[in-house]
């Protein structure tokens, strides 16, 4: 199903897709997420993320542009370790406040806090965290109301929305993925003849590294390590649209998850979180201009900022610490940071540190 409008069965839109696709003649060899960076236009959108200059990657040939890909961790620093009790308690709520409403464009202020000390604990796992009042899941990623747009009907653009949505689910909600388990819903949503970015994804997964880490698209926990606590995954975001080059469909995602775990050993009680932002934008090509399979999408880039999840190691797992090895460790002179806040994009921030750093989370 849809939002913002009918929806249309898959055989309809497959049809539709290889019908475009046979009736084309001279069509590119293949789409590259090079060539598919966002240009300074995308930040004169109204309610768009922001410019998405980070790193760089030289084309391979004549012909291929860049993708954008970024990666920005933070960590639980000193600030959190040596008083966890009075950091957590700064915001309140413990599962029980209204839910907010959904985000329809960036926030201009990160949530606020209060003074009461509420810690989280296996049965409330969001208390003392803004992501209390957050959505559960795929639902608190907002969709918006579909309208014809480029080469795609109203009714086209809200199946792929939806299937955009569904890829953020297979990526980062997925409990099997969240195992380890390789995600094959999600990359089986991405274009096979975007060669360079199925390089990305074979190596990511057998070699990780700072440049291939799966943790740039997907959410994955070192098991051996922790373990989630309870069935829900809190979630912030939205999606929003414009025409792309070629009269494609440019959908940009930005989404915050909140992942609670415990240690993996039986019997740990002590929660921690770990939150990912990630900020994904794809392209829906015309099969008449670009060689795309149906039902698929072509990357255009990629950035994620992870709090707590692992500093200056590419393992290709989350790896949460705890206040124990928080109190253990000295990364005090990290910038300070609110994994929260919502109201600047992760490619700012980027921006603002130059590299890849290390930041002072205020906040877990």
């Amino acid at each position: 199903m849809s939002k913002g409008g009918a929806s249309i069965p898959d055989e309809e839109w497959e049809r539709f897709l290889r019908e475009a696709e046979a009736g084309t003649q001279g069509a590119p060899k293949e789409p590259s997420a090079r060539a598919r960076m966002v240009t300074q236009r995308l930040q004169e959108e109204t309610g768009r993320p922001e410019g998405w200059r980070t790193h760089q990657l030289a084309p391979r040939r004549r012909g291929k542009g860049w993708y954008a890909v970024g990666l920005l961790v933070t960590v639980g620093l000193l600030i959190v370790a040596l008083a966890p009790g009075r950091v957590a308690g700064w915001f309140g709520g413990g599962g029980t406040s209204a839910p907010l409403a959904a985000e329809s464009e960036r926030p201009d202020q990160p949530p606020a806090t209060q003074e009461a000390l509420q810690l989280p604990t296996l049965k409330q796992p969001f208390r003392g965290s803004p992501a209390a009042r957050w959505g559960n899941g795929a639902s608190g990623i907002s969709l918006p109301a579909a309208r014809a747009t480029g080469w795609m009907s109203k009714e086209q653009v809200a199946q792929a929305l939806d299937r955009t949505r569904d890829f953020l689910a297979a990526s980062s909600l997925d409990r099997g993925v969240l195992r380890g388990e390789r995600p094959k819903k999600a990359i089986a949503l991405i274009n096979p003849h975007q060669r360079d970015v199925q390089d990305y994804l074979a190596t990511a997964f057998s070699a990780p590294s700072r440049e291939n880490d799966p943790l740039l698209l997907f959410s994955r926990l070192a098991t051996k390590k922790v373990r989630l606590v309870g069935d829900v995954v809190k979630t912030r975001g939205r999606i929003t649209y414009r025409e792309g080059k070629r009269g494609a469909l440019e959908v940009a995602t930005d989404v915050t998850y909140v992942y609670p775990v415990v240690r993996a050993a039986a019997g740990s009680d002590e929660v921690a979180r770990t939150i990912v932002r990630r900020e994904v934008v794809m392209s829906w090509d015309n099969p008449a201009k670009v060689i795309v399979d149906p039902g698929t999408f072509s990357l255009v880039s990629y950035k994620v900022n992870t709090t707590n999840g692992g500093c200056g190691t590419s393992t290709g797992y989350l790896t949460p610490e705890f206040s124990a090895e928080r109190a253990a460790e000295d990364r005090g002179d990290g910038p300070e940071f609110d994994p929260y806040d919502r109201s600047t994009s992760v490619d700012a921030l980027i921006q603002e540190d130059g590299e890849t750093k290390c930041r002072t989370a205020t906040r877990l």
